[in-house]
């Protein structure tokens, strides 16, 4: 279950590293966008504590000062330190601003995934920065400020939590047990077709959460099932699948195939996120 802390843990500075280079391994790559997260939450928390404005986009979603200033920062630094990849960040594609990335790596982010749990102030929202490598998330960090949990990975079974700015400890996805799923579902999204699904399979208790948080839970072992299939975008579950990938789970449609991305205008189908078979 997810526990919101409705108070705010100041991260650790952490600076990103001296050398800026296109042949970073991933491990590199992963301290870097972890620090460049942590930047981003502070940003974020800076707003979060202000009467702040919300605004509708033109998708009527609402966003706010706290999403611009998050990816400014995000999309600024992500350029330094790979200067040749692509971003795919989801205010800039709200304005038009969708690059090519055919045949390259890129970034996928959404500086403030959750900005409906952000605005109702129940601190379950996440700065989400995701590596696609050949049609699949490679490395993700998922920075959840207010409530101060962090997940990332840097590779295959390489896959971490904090909480609170403490130890970084390495997770693993779970096998379920053999009374049913613990499933974690949308708390701002909830859907008929989501609860037709759940009637097909054995459940044994359900939790809502909202953001990003939701594959970290199943990576985490907290959780071993977590079905959406109303609309989502790419920025939205990159960075997850990559945790949940690297920590033994998985994240498939419909039809049982691993969920991919550079697809049409970044737009997502339905998906489960489960962990291990």
């Amino acid at each position: 279950m997810v526990h919101s802390r409705l108070r705010w843990v100041p991260s650790r500075r952490v600076h990103l590293p001296a050398i800026m280079s296109s042949d970073l391994p991933h491990s590199a790559l992963a301290a870097a966008i972890r620090a460049i997260a942590l930047r981003a939450g502070e940003q974020i928390m800076a707003v979060y504590r202000t009467p702040f404005e919300v605004r509708s986009k033109e998708d009527r979603s609402p966003v706010t000062e706290a999403d611009e200033a998050a990816e400014r920062l995000i999309t600024e630094e992500l350029v330094r330190l790979r200067p040749r990849l692509p971003v795919v960040a989801e205010e800039a594609v709200a304005k038009g601003v969708m690059p090519d990335v055919t045949g390259t790596p890129f970034w996928l982010v959404d500086p403030l995934d959750g900005t409906k749990e952000f605005v109702s102030r129940n601190g379950e929202f996440t700065v989400n920065i995701g590596l696609i490598e050949n049609g699949r998330p490679t490395i993700g960090v998922v920075y959840a400020p207010a409530v101060g949990r962090m997940f990332w990975n840097s590779g295959p079974g390489e896959v971490f939590a904090e909480r609170d700015g403490g130890i970084a400890t390495p997770i693993a996805a779970r096998r379920p047990a053999q009374d049913g799923f613990v499933v974690v579902a949308s708390r701002s999204h909830r859907d008929t077709d989501t609860d037709a699904y759940l009637a097909t399979v054995p459940v044994k208790s359900i939790t809502s959460a909202g953001s990003s948080l939701k594959f970290c839970l199943v990576a985490a072992g907290e959780a071993d099932l977590y079905p959406r299939f109303g609309t989502t975008n790419e920025w939205d579950t990159a960075a997850g699948h990559a945790v949940l990938s690297a920590a033994g789970g998985r994240v498939v449609t419909r039809d049982g195939d691993e969920l991919g991305y550079a697809k049409p205008k970044f737009k997502n189908p339905g998906f489960i996120a489960k962990g291990r078979a």
